[in-house]
């Protein structure tokens, strides 16, 4: 079971002496598996850990950007117990912690209050106040400490390299398959249902909703998904991811989702969704009729897509 410290908690003693890799980690992709495995491969009988950042540093620095993440905290550190890690040192990135010098994060952190014995990193990790830390200036601290580095080049496909960047503009593009194909698994939010307007049912498609929040907004439309439960039961269904246009200018991105022979009161619950296939983009509709008449069209592809699937 992974153990997580996070807010200043202190470190237990069983939980010092880890091999550590260094990162944001958003998404918990691929290339960030190929660093961890890495690492575990080099050090096989060291308990192995991440150091990570809550919230994201570009959430403190650029406030004013739109949502990014592609994991929020809770489902990163999941993802992060699922390929192997066993403990998570999650750091509170505050502006307190963003004047800490590069010397201090070595010596104070990783030493100090870590005791780690090993760090890995990507070629590209900067640390410290202002970013003044980095790959070389790390090697010779980390030498003089007596802390082994292992600096992990990055993981790449016949297109380029696989980052978070790279996944998230897939998705702001409609492509939840290819981006699938980076994380090595299908891309989800996971968020509380609300109270919607409840249109939906009057015209047949009652629908969960819930905000993307902080999470990166796929390209608006339509997606065949798949949701789970608290309980762990899988359902399948259709969601629209936007601004509802037929209904006039909304400030929040919702998703929208119908639920196929569903008939549960899941409202307050807090479920997983799946983007497992970009079916069409969002558009205005003149009229219900004409709303309800596409609603019907994309269930059936909905349908289509995972009846397709099942066969392979």
């Amino acid at each position: 079971m992974t153990v997580i410290f996070q807010n200043g908690q202190p470190i237990s003693p069983k939980a010092r002496g880890s091999v550590t890799a260094l990162g944001n980690f958003d998404g918990v992709h691929r290339g960030h598996a190929y660093l961890l495995q890495s690492l575990r491969k080099q050090c096989p009988d060291r308990s192995l850990s991440v150091v990570t950042f809550e919230p994201h540093p570009r959430q403190l620095f650029f406030k004013e950007d739109a949502p990014f993440r592609l994991t929020n905290a809770e489902e990163r550190n999941a993802a992060l117990a699922a390929v192997g890690v066993d403990t998570i040192f999650q750091i509170n990135f505050n502006t307190d912690f963003s004047s800490l010098s590069a010397h201090d994060f070595v010596h104070k952190i990783l030493q100090e209050q870590l005791g780690v014995t090993h760090v890995a990193c990507g070629e590209c990790f900067a640390f410290g106040k202002g970013r003044s830390g980095n790959i070389d200036y790390l090697a010779s601290e980390t030498k003089s400490l007596g802390i082994g580095l292992t600096v992990v080049r990055p993981l790449e496909d016949e297109k380029g390299i696989i980052s978070s960047s790279r996944i998230r503009h897939l998705l702001r593009n409609g492509h939840p398959k290819h981006a699938a194909e980076l994380l090595g698994r299908v891309w989800s939010v996971q968020a509380i249902v609300q109270h919607g307007d409840k249109r939906g049912r009057t015209i047949g498609f009652p629908t969960a909703n819930l905000l993307m929040g902080e999470h990166v907004e796929p390209m608006c439309g339509v997606y065949a998904v798949k949701i789970a439960l608290p309980s762990g039961e899988i359902h399948t269904g259709v969601a629209n991811v936007g601004y509802r246009p037929t209904f006039g200018h909304h400030n929040e991105c919702r998703l929208e989702v119908h639920l196929f022979n569903f008939d549960q009161d899941i409202y307050g619950q807090e479920i997983k969704v799946w983007l497992h296939q970009f079916i069409r983009a969002e558009k205005r509709f003149d009229g219900l009729d004409a709303l309800k008449q596409q609603i019907t069209k994309d269930a059936l592809d909905a349908k289509e897509f995972f009846n397709a699937l099942e066969l392979i």
